[in-house]
C-alpha cells in the first residue's frame, strides 16, 4: 500500500523538488572552488608505475611528487619559490629554480607532472616573476619535452576556455593557443570540465569547453591530458 502511494506521489514530488530549487536560494560553490580536486585525482588515475625519474614541475606544496615516489619514483619537484613539506621521503627532493635556466640533460626524466603551472610561466607579476615572456609557456614545454626521454608521460592540467591572458594570474588555452602549446606532443587522453550553472563541476566535451566565453579570470574550464613525447623525437637543447 505504502509503495503505491509513493509511486503515486512521485511525479508531483519532482515538480516540488523542481519549485524549491527555482525559488529558495541556496549558495554556490565559489567560481573555481573543487577544481584541484579534479586536477589531483586525474593525475593520480593516471599516474604511471615506477621505475624511472620524475619531474613535478611547478609543484607548489601539492603531494603530486609524493604520489610519484611511491610509485617507483626518483622524483624531482622543481618550483620558482620555497617550498617546505611536512614529510621526507627517500626518493623524493626538491629544487627552487627556473624550468628556462636549470640546466637538466636530454632525457633526464620518464614522466613529467605539470600540474597548473605551465600556465603561469613567463607572466610577470607573481611567483617573483619581474620580467615578462609572452610565450614562456611554449618555451618551455619545449624544454620539458626535450629533457623528458622519447616515449615518456606528461601529466598535464591547464585551464580552458576562448584564449585569454589575465596577467598576473594565467593564460586561458583556447583554439588558438592550445594548439601550440600541444605542437610536437601525443595525447594519449584528454578531458575537459566546466561548472554549471550551479557551481559543480561537470565533464563535457572539447568544443564546449574551448568555446566558453572566459569573463572572469576564476571562471575558466579544465583540459586534463596524458601527453606523450614521440619515441623517434632526440633533439637536444641548444643554449
Amino acid at each position: 500500500m505504502m509503495v503505491r502511494i509513493l509511486q503515486k506521489a512521485e511525479p508531483i514530488l519532482k515538480i516540488l523538488k523542481k519549485l524549491y530549487r527555482r525559488f529558495v536560494p541556496h549558495p554556490a560553490p565559489p567560481p573555481q572552488a573543487g577544481d584541484r580536486d579534479i586536477e589531483y585525482s586525474w593525475i593520480a588515475a593516471n599516474m604511471p608505475e615506477g621505475p624511472g625519474n620524475a619531474l613535478d614541475f611547478g609543484s607548489g606544496q601539492s603531494y603530486m611528487g609524493l604520489i610519484a615516489a611511491r610509485k617507483g619514483f626518483n622524483t624531482i619537484a622543481v618550483d620558482l619559490e620555497p617550498v617546505r613539506w611536512f614529510y621526507k621521503h627517500p626518493r623524493f627532493k626538491f629544487i627552487q629554480g627556473d624550468i628556462l635556466k636549470l640546466q637538466f640533460p636530454p632525457s633526464s626524466f620518464d614522466l613529467i607532472i605539470n600540474c597548473s603551472a605551465i600556465e603561469h610561466v613567463g607572466l610577470s607579476g607573481r611567483y617573483g616573476v619581474t620580467e615578462d615572456h609572452p610565450d614562456g609557456d611554449i618555451e618551455a614545454m619545449k624544454i620539458l619535452k626535450i629533457i623528458l626521454k622519447p616515449g615518456g608521460k606528461m601529466l598535464l592540467t591547464i585551464p580552458v576556455g576562448q584564449d585569454n591572458v589575465f596577467k598576473p594570474l594565467h593564460r586561458v588555452y583556447g583554439k588558438e593557443r592550445l594548439p601550440r602549446l600541444l605542437e610536437g606532443w601525443e595525447i594519449l587522453k584528454e578531458e575537459y570540465w566546466i561548472k554549471d550553472e550551479e557551481g559543480y563541476w561537470i565533464c563535457v566535451d572539447k568544443e564546449t569547453a574551448l568555446d566558453r566565453e572566459i569573463a572572469h579570470p576564476s571562471l575558466y574550464g579544465l583540459g586534463l591530458f596524458v601527453l606523450q613525447k614521440p619515441i623517434g623525437d632526440k633533439k637536444r637543447l641548444n643554449r
